[in-house]
C-alpha cells in the first residue's frame, strides 16, 4: 500500500535535492514514486506551489497538496500556481484520500514559515533508504499511508441504510392511512441517499481501478529496468498493489450488493 512522504526543507535548494533524491531512488528500485509536488511557505504564511504536482495517478498528490494548502494557509494562505480541480481544503478532503489529522498536525508544524515542502506519493519497501537520502541535505521526513477510510464509510454507511429503508417498509405496510405520506416521504429520502451511495462507490471503483492500473504500469517499467535482486523486491510491491485493489474492491462491490438488495425488497 503507496504511503504519502512530506519531507521539509529549510531551502528551496534543498528542497529540489530532495525531489531530485526521490526520483534517483525510484531509478535505483529503493522505492516507487507515483507522484511528486514541492510547495513553500514565505516569511509572511502565504503557500505557493513552486514544482506542479507530476501525478501519474491523475489525483491523490494533487489533491493533498490542495487540501493541506487550504486547511494550513487557511484565509491568509493564498495558494499560488495551483487550478481549481487541485483545491480540496477540508479535513474530510483530507480523509477522503486516506490522510488522517495527525499527519497534518505533524506537517504542520514541520512546515513553518520561510520553509519548503516536497510532497511524494510512494511505495517503499523500507524507510531508511528515503530518510538517509533526506537527512543528508536537511530534510525533516513525515509518512502517512493512504488509508481506506472512504471507502469503509461507504460501506458502513450503506448497511445502515439497508436496515433503515427495510425498517420504513415494515412501519408502511402496518401503518395507519394518515401517518403513510410522512413515512413515503422518508421512504424517498433513504432511496434518495442509497443511489446517492451507489453513485459514490462507482465512482470510487472506476477511480480505484484506474489509479491502480497506472500504478502497475509504473512498477512494470520499473521491473523491465531493474536488475535481478531488485526486481524481486518490486514485483513484491506489485503483489501488495493488487492485494489492496482487491480488498478496497471489495468493499465497494459489497455496498453495491447491499444497495440492490434494499431497492428490490
Amino acid at each position: 500500500m503507496s504511503k504519502f512522504v512530506v519531507t521539509t526543507f529549510n531551502t528551496e535548494t534543498n528542497a529540489y535535492e530532495g525531489m531530485r533524491a526521490l526520483r534517483e531512488l525510484h531509478a535505483e528500485g529503493e522505492l516507487t514514486l507515483y507522484g511528486l509536488a514541492v510547495i513553500t511557505k514565505d516569511t509572511n504564511g502565504k503557500l505557493s506551489v513552486r514544482e506542479a504536482p507530476d501525478d501519474l495517478t491523475g489525483t491523490a498528490v494533487g489533491s493533498l497538496v490542495g487540501a493541506l494548502v487550504g486547511v494550513l494557509g487557511g484565509p491568509a494562505g493564498v495558494i499560488v500556481g495551483m487550478t481549481t480541480g487541485m483545491m480540496l481544503g477540508s479535513i474530510g478532503d483530507l480523509l477522503n484520500i486516506g490522510v488522517g489529522t495527525d499527519f497534518v498536525d505533524k506537517v504542520s508544524g514541520q512546515l513553518a514559515p520561510g520553509k519548503t515542502a516536497v510532497i511524494a506519493e510512494v511505495d517503499e519497501d523500507w524507510i531508511t533508504p528515503l530518510d538517509t537520502r533526506m537527512e543528508a541535505i536537511g530534510g525533516s521526513v513525515a509518512r502517512e499511508w493512504r488509508s481506506d477510510f472512504e471507502e469503509a464509510e461507504i460501506a458502513k454507511e450503506t448497511a445502515a441504510r439497508k436496515a433503515e429503508f427495510a425498517q420504513l417498509r415494515a412501519e408502511m405496510a402496518q401503518s395507519r392511512a394518515d401517518a403513510k405520506a410522512k413515512l413515503q416521504t422518508r421512504i424517498n429520502e433513504v432511496k434518495a441517499k442509497l443511489d446517492e451511495l451507489s453513485g459514490r462507490a462507482q465512482t470510487k471503483l472506476q477511480k480505484l481501478d484506474k489509479d491502480t492500473n497506472a500504478k502497475i504500469d509504473a512498477l512494470n517499467d520499473q521491473i523491465a529496468k531493474a536488475n535481478a535482486a531488485t526486481k524481486a523486491r518490486i514485483k513484491e510491491r506489485l503483489v501488495e498493489l493488487r492485494a489492496d485493489r482487491d480488498r478496497r474492491s471489495a468493499k465497494l462491490r459489497e455496498a453495491g450488493t447491499l444497495i440492490k438488495e434494499a431497492l428490490a425488497a
